[in-house]
């Protein structure tokens, strides 16, 4: 039957709730999905939004973390907070016949997180740690400088992780703000499924959320990028060279064309081997073990983004390879081997899309949040079968935008 979108009234809000039953298996997974209240929501103090979903899975006040963490596995319950960057999410899981104690811990946690300056030290320490490594993850390093070139002066330019100097200033009056701001009706969207009448369903929301606020609508603010072509280098101890490079690519989530985008992106670079730049700069040059490219469509911001790790003396022949690749893309266009692969690929591969509740709760509520219609993806295959190919270059050239590529290469 798929997914359906229903409504739950709360104090006084219509909370949207993407449903679908199924009985396979008795369990239920159900996800709150607070709307822009990830790490977009930042603002001067980076990583807030990460810290604070890491202070909710340290259980509540009155139980502590590692009595609310035993009770949770006793039962075989999942409850964890995770963040975004454009939402907040708490995602619950549990065995049909534990479902009453599964939503009481919820409650719980809505009402009573662990708000504790040991608890808040515990995890700026963790934190801390983490991100003392992460300087010696090259990716992670070659990563997020790409976006402090891209995203400059935007949300996006800061790390969601935060940094070893903003986690330093995070106090436990910062956290509560965050939550309470985040925990709202007027943003939250309901996904859940599993083996359960609707009804029941409604019933124990309405009883786990009575203690949320209504809290006001949020505005989610688009991004652009403006950052003019850039080469930015970082000379680290690595034995090869790292390098992530990317591009504004213009479009929103409710472009008619996006199928034609899904095609070109598949073709360039995010098909794996038989893709432009795997073919170019892995098997004919043996430049990199792999290479990928894609262009990302999200509400708040869409770019065309890539990256590739190849020898030390190979960086530079491999960052004009990757300018050409890109350049004659844009240029000439893809071929009818090229298009014909990729249409076989994308239709003949649907149906692994959607075989778990999990996969098709998660596609239907990306089609409610980027306000598509909920048959979307069957259009959409229809049109990338009858795709011709002068079409899809016509469209292809007219984004010369990506070929404006910024690089972030991280080297000895």
């Amino acid at each position: 039957m798929g997914a359906q979108i229903k409504h739950i009234n709360i104090n006084n809000i219509e909370v949207p709730v993407i449903f679908e039953k199924q009985t396979s298996l008795p369990i239920l997974n159900m996800q709150l999905v607070f709307q822009n209240s990830g790490s977009i929501q930042d603002k001067k103090l980076n990583g807030i939004a990460s810290f604070s979903a890491k202070l909710l899975n340290e259980g509540t006040k009155k139980l502590g973390s590692t009595k609310f963490a035993s009770k949770l596995e006793s039962n075989a319950i999942s409850l964890n907070a995770t963040s975004g960057f454009e939402t907040f999410v708490i995602e619950l899981s549990s065995l049909k016949e534990v479902n009453d104690k599964a939503f009481n811990y919820l409650s719980d946690l809505l009402k009573d997180p662990n708000y504790d300056k040991s608890i808040i030290e515990k995890i700026k320490t963790i934190q801390i740690g983490l991100l003392k490594r992460k300087q010696n993850d090259y990716d992670y390093v070659a990563r997020n400088q790409l976006k402090e070139i891209l995203f400059k002066d935007t949300p996006l330019e800061k790390p969601s992780s935060g940094t070893i100097e903003s986690i330093s200033k995070i106090k436990l009056d910062d956290v509560k703000n965050f939550i309470s701001n985040t925990f709202n009706l007027s943003n939250l969207i309901i996904v859940a499924g599993g083996d359960i009448e609707y009804d029941e369903l409604s019933k124990k929301i309405k009883e786990s959320l009575k203690s949320l606020k209504t809290g006001e609508k949020k505005e989610l603010k688009s991004f652009n990028i403006t950052a003019k072509p850039t080469t930015k280098e970082l000379i680290k101890d690595t034995q090869q060279a790292y390098i992530y490079f990317g591009s504004k690519f213009n479009a929103i989530p409710k472009d008619k064309d996006n199928y034609m985008a899904k095609v070109a992106s598949f073709i360039l670079g995010g098909s794996g081997f038989g893709s432009r730049l795997m073919e170019e700069i892995r098997v004919k040059r043996g430049l990199a073990y792999s290479a990928y490219g894609y262009v990302s469509i999200n509400k708040s911001h869409s770019y065309f983004t890539g990256y590739l790790q190849t020898k030390l003396e190979s960086a530079k022949e491999a960052k004009k390879l990757v300018s050409k690749i890109v350049d004659n893309f844009v240029e000439k266009g893809v071929t009818k081997e090229e298009l014909d692969s990729a249409k076989s690929f994308l239709l003949g591969s649907e149906p692994l899309r959607t075989e778990t509740l999990a996969q098709r709760l998660g596609r239907a509520f990306n089609l409610y949040y980027k306000g598509l219609d909920q048959d979307y993806p069957k259009k959409e295959l229809e049109k990338i079968q009858n795709l011709k190919l002068e079409d899809l270059n016509k469209y292809i050239k007219a984004h010369k935008e990506i070929i404006n590529l910024s690089f972030s290469i991280v080297r000895k």
